[in-house]
Order: C-alpha cells, then structure tokens, then sequence
C-alpha cells in the first residue's frame, strides 16, 4: 500500500532454512542510498536484526547478489548477509528452531537513507521453514527411545540418518528435519537431558544406541544398505564410537568432535571405554566477558596414558568425514581432528576431514547465524563458541554440501 519500492525474495519468499535466495528491490532512484534490514523474532520472543546499507544502481534496483553493502552487520557482495548476521538484542543468544512445524520468518524491510531508519520505503516477508512438502515428523518413544523420525515423502527407499547434538542435552530436531526435507530418512535422537534422561549422566549404554540404530533399520522407508550417523561435539564421538561398536553403521560424520570417548564412560558389551580425563579446575573464566574456556580442561590427547579412552575407529568398516573449525573456543577440536585422522590413514583407512579457518565450534545448517557465546544448558555457565561471522557462515555452507555429498556416496 503506498509503498515506493519492491522487495522481492526470489524464487519464492516461501523456502526452506538452508536456500539461498536471491533478495532484490526495484522502484528506488538511481543510486538511491538505502539501508535494508532484517528482523526475525524466535520462538521465545527474542529480537534478532541485522542491517546493510546500500546504494541503488543506475536503474534504481538493487540485487543483494551483486550490490556490494557498503556496512553494518557486514560490508561487500554477500547474498544472503542480512541471514547470516542476524544478532539478538540481549547478547549471548543462540537462534535454534524448538518447533519445526513452525517457520522462521524474516521481515525485510528498506529504509531511505543510510542514517536513522526512519522512513520505510517497502517491506516483504521471507517465510524459512524446517519441514519439506510432504515431510512428515513422528514422536518415537518406543523402548528406550526418545528420538524424532522425520520420512521425506513417498515410498523410498532412502538412506537413513541417526542425528546427534551434543552436550547440552535435549531433542534436537532443526537439523534431522532439514536433512529429511533434502532426502534422508532421519532419526533425531536424545541421550541426556531430556524428560527423564539425566543431566549428566553417570554412564551411557551403547545397547540405548543400538536401539536407535534397529529401530531405523526397520523402517520400511529406509535403504538396507547401511545406515549414516552424524554428530557435533560429545555427539560427534558417539557418532564415532556407534561407527566402531556397532554393526550397520557405513558412514559417520564427526562436526567439531574428538576420536576420544569425552567426558561420560561409556558402556558397550562387556566393557566400559572411560571418560578422557579431565579437569574442571582448569577451566578459564575471562574476568571481562565472564565467559568461559575449556579448550584446556581435557588432559593431552598425545599423552599415552589417555588412550585407552581413545574410539578404536580403526576397526570399523564405516567411513569417516571429519569437519572441525579453527577458531573453536571451546576446545581442540582441530588438534582432536588431527589426531582422528592420522589415526585412521597410519591404519590404512579413508578417511575425508576439512578444517575451516575463522570458524567456532558450532558448526550448524547454513544461515543460522554465528553464536559467539551462550549458556550451556548442563554446564549452567557462559561459554565461549569462537568463529568470525563472515568466515563461520562460508564454513556452514560448505560444510552442509560436504555432509550431504558424503552420506550419498557412502549410503
């Protein structure tokens, strides 16, 4: 209504999380000077923005995916910067989707001027979903099981995906339903704290994992060939141990993860792999920020008599990708990386890894925007992720590609 310019959001403002789009506007002067901004609201009412200032081209139009942003949230030709940058009010908030029957959605509005933002020249709407057309969202609590089944649409067969977070407990679904939307028959799986799984658990039984794996196993959807396993963080070493303890498992993924069981024993048949050792007391609190450091918590993993903590990965028949960042502040986990990897080839294993320069610890589905620091749920204290915005959203566009192309290879 009465507004002087068109934001458009092509090839539709209806799309899911993980794809680009292309977001232009028309009806402005020649090099009209404008600032655009992005708001989204999550789920628990916290305001995360992020603005660009811009100038119109000759024909009054602009195209985020050649116009160069001249500052703000971050300057140069970057598409799909006004995503990536997205910053909550209060500091030290994490965007992640809880309900992801529900969209995310952007306003984008263009303001005259590159100064107060006080005038709206138009706005549209970018409506950023979790859940595919046709994909479907099961609760499982069967057994022991607390986990989410997602079905993309239609009889398969598909390859299927155990889906694990890390320490921080909880069901965590935004990422099993953006796998399942791109074709993977996907199992996000809880192990601590949630409902009546503990906070931090004395012990974790891989028998609670095998269930995960044969309930997948059976479901009529998935491919019989093997199933794929993911993780980040205590997740990515479950990942791993699951790979080498378990039958079945073809592929596994470890996001910024260890080859060493962390922090929880962990039981499998007959034997218990303990817990690197660790210990809390050298945790670093920065007196300035308040936050907290454990890349030195852990013992030196090159320190023998830490090994018998170590995932005999190399007895597994699986194949590995490993993904770590370099800027990671929370702990080693490119040195961890490291080790995994060479671990693997001197035992003649395949094995895929890349490390990302200027990236933290939370390597998450592209476009969800860097979290520098957040509480840790378990933890109950501010922990420092590490990363650089710019290179930390390049590193989750890549990294999604690499995982995807993986577990079709080997699935």
């Amino acid at each position: 209504g009465g507004m002087a310019a068109r934001v458009t959001v092509l090839p539709s403002a209806r799309c899911l999380f993980d794809d680009p789009v292309q977001i232009r506007v028309a009806g402005l002067r020649p090099q009209q000077a404008v600032t655009l901004r992005a708001s989204l609201v999550d789920e628990s009412g916290e305001l995360f923005q992020a603005h660009a200032r811009y100038r119109a081209g000759s024909s009054g139009e602009l195209d985020l995916s050649r116009s160069p942003a001249l500052g703000g949230s971050y300057s140069g030709v970057e598409p799909m910067g006004l995503l990536w940058s997205l910053q909550s009010r209060a500091p030290r908030k994490r965007l992640a989707k809880r309900n992801v029957l529900t969209p995310f959605c952007v306003d984008l509005e263009v303001f005259e001027g590159h100064g107060d933002m006080s005038r709206l020249l138009g706005k549209c709407t970018n409506e950023r979903w979790f859940l595919g057309e046709g994909v479907k969202r099961i609760s499982v609590r069967e057994g022991r099981l607390k986990a989410t089944l997602f079905l993309p649409p239609g009889p398969g067969p598909f390859p299927g995906l155990i889906d694990l977070y890390g320490s921080g407990g909880g069901l965590v679904e935004y990422r099993a339903s953006l796998l399942a939307s791109r074709g993977f028959v996907t199992l996000a799986l809880a192990y601590m704290a949630f409902e009546d799984l503990p906070a931090m658990p004395e012990i974790l039984e891989m028998g609670y994992f095998e269930e995960a794996v044969n309930f997948l196993r059976k479901q009529q959807q998935v491919k019989d060939t093997g199933i794929g396993v993911l993780g980040l963080s205590k997740g990515a070493d479950l990942a791993l141990s699951m790979a080498t303890f378990l039958p079945g498992i073809k592929a596994a993924v470890s996001i910024s993860g260890s080859g060493f069981n962390s922090f929880i024993p962990l039981r499998v048949d007959g034997f218990t792999v303990p817990p690197h050792p660790y210990d809390l007391g050298r945790m670093k609190i920065s007196d300035k920020s308040g936050l907290v450091d454990f890349s030195d918590v852990p013992d030196d993993h090159r320190d023998p008599t830490t090994w018998d903590c170590r995932i005999p990965m190399e007895r597994s028949p699986a194949k590995f990708l490993f993904l770590s960042g370099l800027d990671d502040a929370n702990w080693k986990s490119d040195l961890y990386c490291q080790d995994a990897v060479q671990r693997l080839q001197e035992h003649g294993r395949e094995v895929e890894f890349c490390s990302y320069s200027g990236a933290g610890h939370l390597l998450e589905p592209p476009y969800l925007p860097l979290c520098r620091a957040s509480i840790h749920k378990v933890l109950g204290v501010f922990v420092d992720w590490g990363g650089k915005w710019r290179e930390h959203a390049k590193a989750q566009e890549d990294a999604w590609r690499r995982i995807q192309a993986f577990f079709w290879q080997h699935l």
